[in-house]
């Protein structure tokens, strides 16, 4: 097989670098930048952002060379002088004929909807960083994206991405998955941090805060939990493994234990069901380090199928369980934006997705950080008000779950308890919101498909 980088270098010499719309400057578009220059056949075209200054300052924060671009010249003008241009127009980025691959980095779900609609308009592949998005739509937007001849794909560096490259060995190779997932900061308090004390449990440095890479309501949903239900409602849904019927449980554990701790409870572990995700913790309970902890990195459980591969798993050095029949493998970091140019290349090399949406297997609602009241107006992610909590999509459909993607700027319309999930009938909202429409589209769409589901496991035609 010829690897990216060989195929990548063809491009170069042919002239023909794959050219690339990146729309957010924030952290991970950020980081994608710093590789961008360098790696050959790859042109980063343009970036669009709500803030031509801030597009300006992250090129110059990150090492982007001052000859490669251009504050002044269009997007047409750019990409015939070879420089990268920006703009706070998504939508003409999106629309350049030129443009091969999109980069969504906005966070925002609302935004990464109406991306990739248009992308899906205007036959643009779409590289969709923007979980939030994603985990609210992406199921649809995956089905119209095959529909107009488009690639949807995860973010290679991103940790579903990985996790997915994950299950994929595992399943090519013959086995069984029993659990894949992540490793992140958790301890139970964390669920109702808010940005006024996410520095506190984080420890960055007065002199980190101040390069502007970091804010505060984003970092509070890695921290609280949101992040890491939404991640793993994504990995569910492109890997069609099972989420627990009672959340993350964010069980403490060490690359060593993987294994042990990750094994169905008939065996001594602590999950209920096989083919599921879970996030691991750093920390015990009583906050102390975890030895070997995975905070960074991404793994998978898998089953051997019988003694003679029981033994291969000895034999190989793989880490088991004390029984040999489960093992772990695991990466033990990740690197965000600076390993996304993997997603180009395989796109435009290949024809492949890093990752993609197959199914609705599992969805993240709107749960209470603390008692709220009627007239209160949410405010989002990583907010003041609500964390995301992961759950099956069915059982989500079940309770009319508010998904945490669409809990921002929604006023309440009657009081709801800490800890209590958040439902539709909680909210005033309106039909005609772009992202409502497309959520509750996708709704509909996938509640027949659980009916026809259900009534043909039960013998119903």
């Amino acid at each position: 097989m010829t690897s990216l980088s060989t195929k990548l270098a063809e491009r170069e010499a042919a002239g023909k670098p794959i050219q690339v719309g990146l729309i957010g400057a924030g952290k991970f578009g950020s980081m994608f930048t710093s590789q961008a220059h360098g790696t050959p056949g790859m042109r980063l075209a343009g970036i669009a952002d709500l803030s031509a200054d801030r597009a300006k300052a992250a090129l110059k924060r990150t090492g982007y060379p001052e000859d490669a671009y251009d504050v002044s010249i269009s997007l047409e003008e750019g990409i015939k002088a070879n420089k990268t241009a920006i703009t706070t127009d998504s939508a003409a980025l999106i629309a350049n004929p030129d443009i091969d691959v999109i980069l969504e980095v906005t966070g925002s779900p609302a935004a990464g909807i109406r991306h990739a609609l248009l992308c899906c308009e205007h036959k643009k592949h779409i590289v969709m960083i923007n979980v939030e998005a994603d985990v609210l739509a992406g199921p649809l937007l995956a089905r119209r994206a095959r529909e107009a001849g488009i690639i949807y794909s995860m973010a290679y560096g991103d940790q579903p991405a990985l996790i997915a490259e994950l299950v994929d060995w595992a399943r090519t190779a013959g086995f069984k998955v029993v659990c894949a997932g992540k490793g992140t900061k958790h301890l139970p308090a964390y669920h109702h941090s808010t940005p006024d004390t996410v520095w506190d449990y984080y420890g960055f440095t007065k002199e980190q805060l101040a390069t502007g890479d970091f804010n505060p309501q984003m970092f509070n949903s890695f921290l609280d939990g949101t992040k890491s239900a939404l991640e793993m409602a994504a990995v569910a849904n492109g890997c069609d493994l099972t989420p627990p019927d009672n959340g993350l449980m964010f069980p403490p554990c060490g690359r060593h234990d993987l294994p042990r701790t990750l094994r169905p409870k008939e065996d001594g572990g602590i999950l209920d069901k096989k083919g599921t995700v879970e996030v691991v913790s750093c920390l015990e309970i009583d906050g102390r380090p975890v030895f070997g902890d995975l905070r960074w990195g991404v793994y998978v459980i898998i089953e051997a199928p019988g003694p003679y591969q029981m033994e291969c798993f000895k034999q190989y050095g793989l880490e088991t369980d004390s029984t040999g029949k489960y093992a772990a493998q695991y990466k033990p970091f990740h690197l965000i934006g600076l390993e996304l140019g993997v997603s180009i290349a395989n796109i435009m090399c290949r024809g492949e997705p890093t990752g993609q949406t197959r199914t609705w297997a599992g969805d993240v609602v709107a749960t209470a950080k603390r008692d709220l009241k009627a007239g209160e107006k949410l405010d989002g992610e990583g907010g003041f008000m609500v964390y995301g909590k992961l759950m099956p999509a069915a059982a989500s459909m079940k309770i009319e779950g508010l998904p945490i993607g669409l809990a921002h700027g929604l006023l309440l319309t009657k009081d709801i308890g800490k800890g209590e999930g958040l439902s539709w009938k909680d909210v005033d909202y309106s039909e005609k919101t772009q992202a409502v429409a497309v959520r509750r589209e996708m709704e509909a769409l996938f509640r027949k498909e659980f009916a026809d589901s259900k009534s043909t496991a039960n013998g119903l035609h």
